[in-house]
């Protein structure tokens, strides 16, 4: 039991980190817990999940604090970039949250944050978003190992 739980920390950890701009990968732990099978599949799903979106939520709450610090000459975006992803955003809109599970989605919470979006919005996106991705990963484990 407290192998399982301190599993299940772990995965959450790296969930939660691989959500924000840092350079974690949780589906490789997914994958190797769902192969030791750590803990049901249900649960890995639930804590990669729930620390994938809440580290989503830091994100979020960085990018509705980003415009004080746009003129400053430290700050390692330009207001050019800044206009155009909001622009970006502006265009493509909430949907893009769709795809915060991909590569480079981390950067869409942020401009969410930026943007102002609903917070309910963003949460609901953001988490059809990252469980949709560790369901399917689940399947194609338990589909590539035969179990």
């Amino acid at each position: 039991m407290m192998a399982e739980l301190t599993a299940l920390g772990v995965l959450f950890a790296t969930a939660f980190g691989a959500a924000t701009l840092l350079p974690f990968q949780s589906e490789i732990v997914f994958v190797a817990m769902q192969l030791r099978e750590d803990a049901a599949v249900w649960l890995l799903v639930l804590f990669a999940s729930v620390g994938n979106i809440l580290g989503a939520c830091v994100n979020y709450v960085m990018g509705a604090g980003i415009e004080r610090f746009r003129d400053r000459r430290w700050f390692p975006v330009t207001p050019a970039q800044l206009d155009r992803a909001q622009g970006w955003y502006r265009r493509w809109g909430v949907w893009t949250l769709l795809l915060s599970w991909a590569p480079l989605g981390d950067a869409f919470t942020v401009v969410a944050g930026m943007m102002r979006t609903p917070v309910w919005l963003f949460v609901l996106l953001v988490s059809l978003a990252k469980t949709g991705r560790y369901i399917a990963v689940a399947w194609a484990t338990a589909s590539a190992s035969g179990a």
